[in-house]
């Protein structure tokens, strides 16, 4: 990508990179033309499709251990005027979103050697914080999902870092967001199974932990293997640095303008994405229809495989600057699918089912093209000296901290059973703020590139 089709700062940045890096880093036009023999596109398919089922695999797995819990109702126990499980879901909330905040250093700063080590240590600790959820009584045992989620907060981004920065970027990554997706509904229907079979509340998300520990082991040691980005890749979407402390903060002083509106449009989405999900088998209930353990699964079947296709396609797309923009037109299709599914349920168009895929479909296209496109076509664009999971585990943290304070607030709220009133609400909301940041982020990145002769 030559510098005069990036605009203003952005430009002055990739400048200014080029010129400090000559001779370390290869040039995007000269290394993209090299010719690429049959076998090394045959090898670099293989290792694509090898690191997609290994981080498909190792994520879904991870929900494991995450989500089986919400599959119960623990009605039985209260804590004052609070529902258990609203107590259970915000304690692990608060907890994955503080180790969100702490990723941002340690995902940032993590050598690429030790990040399968890692990721096995944080799951046993997981699994281990289950086991102390089942031997505590009630309620003290909360305490132990803080745990169990701060653990695996990080998760997500030592995987992300197998994918980052290769020219496959987008297909992996939506891949990996598929995980997330189906694992969800999957584990809650695991967890139902568990307790239909008669396993206790408190005991069933360490039994269903134990089930997915040896798959995780096997798609970690995948990971292991995967090959660093090859020189096109690099030439392509740049090499990818960890960072430190003064090289995060110049990062994201550089591009606040740009990142402010699009985190704050990922925070609204990450608040309705959460409630639907930690709340399914309430929101169900609520719309008179009991879920079957495999309603979970077929409505996130659908999902998963509309947003695989709208997030992943962008890899087709070898413009980096196009590739940014089509995937902020593809937030835009999703926050509109909010008020479609939100006024045709109340008009009797959709049944409970297409509400929940069509309402799932308008959040998870935002919330994962940020994952797949958004902050990798901008690190290709600047070439900046950053990393994928450094942006995200910004992202996130924001994002967990609103969904905290949401939960919080809706828990001493007198009206607090009603969390589909909780979801309408905050699904308008979503749309109204989210789409006022979406336009604002694109008028900022879609301006016309400045003279070359501003760059001084």
């Amino acid at each position: 990508m030559r510098s005069s089709q990036l605009h203003g700062p952005i430009r002055a940045q990739y400048v200014r990179f080029s010129e400090n890096t000559a001779g370390v880093h290869l040039k995007p036009d000269a290394a993209s033309s090299a010719p690429i023999s049959a076998q090394d596109t045959r090898r670099e398919t293989i290792w694509g499709i090898w690191a997609m089922i290994g981080a498909f695999g190792c994520y879904f797995c991870m929900y494991g251990f995450r989500r089986p819990f919400t599959a119960a109702a623990y009605s039985d126990t209260s804590v004052g005027s609070l529902g258990f499980k609203a107590v259970l879901v915000t304690s692990q909330v608060a907890g994955y979103m503080l180790s969100k905040f702490i990723g941002i250093k340690i995902i940032a700063e993590l050598p690429a050697q030790r990040r399968a080590r890692t990721l096995l240590w944080l799951v046993l600790w997981a699994e281990a914080a289950l086991v102390l959820f089942a031997l505590t009584p009630r309620p003290w045992n909360a305490a132990w999902l803080f745990l169990n989620g701060l653990s695996l907060g990080m998760v997500f981004g030592l995987v992300l870092g197998y994918l980052e920065g290769r020219r496959l970027t987008e297909a992996l990554t939506a891949g990996l967001c598929a995980s997330f997706i189906l694992a969800d509904g999957a584990t809650k229907s695991i967890g139902t199974w568990l307790l239909n079979l008669g396993v206790a509340e408190d005991s069933m998300p360490c039994v269903a932990g134990i089930l997915f520990l040896p798959p995780l082991a096997i798609f970690v040691a995948m990971l292991a293997r995967v090959p660093p980005p090859s020189a096109r890749d690099i030439a392509a979407r740049a090499q990818r640095f960890t960072m430190n402390r003064a090289q995060r903060w110049d990062f994201l002083r550089r591009h606040a303008a740009g990142l402010i509106p699009l985190v704050l449009m990922y925070l609204a989405v990450t608040i309705v994405r959460s409630i639907r999900s930690d709340f399914a088998p309430e929101i169900w209930q609520s719309m008179g229809s009991a879920a079957a353990p495999s309603s979970f699964t077929q409505t996130e079947l659908w999902v998963a495989l509309g947003v695989l296709i709208a997030n992943g396609g962008a890899v087709l797309i070898s413009d980096n600057r196009r590739a940014f923009l089509v995937s902020l037109a593809t937030c835009g299709l999703g926050l509109c699918l909010l008020p479609v599914a939100l006024l045709g349920h109340s008009g009797g168009l959709f049944s409970t089912f297409d509400f929940m895929v069509l309402i799932g479909l308008g959040l998870y296209l935002p919330y994962v093209a940020v994952h797949t496109t958004v902050f990798e076509r901008l690190l290709a664009i600047t070439r900046e000296h950053g990393n994928l999971g450094f942006l995200m585990y910004v992202a996130d943290a924001v994002g967990y901290l609103g969904y905290v304070a949401v939960m919080f607030s809706y828990q001493v709220n007198p009206a607090h059973d009603d969390v589909l009133g909780l979801l309408r609400g905050a699904a308008w909301l979503t749309f109204g703020l989210s789409s006022i940041c979406l336009i604002l982020c694109g008028a900022y990145y879609a301006r016309p590139p400045a003279p070359a002769a501003n760059l001084g």
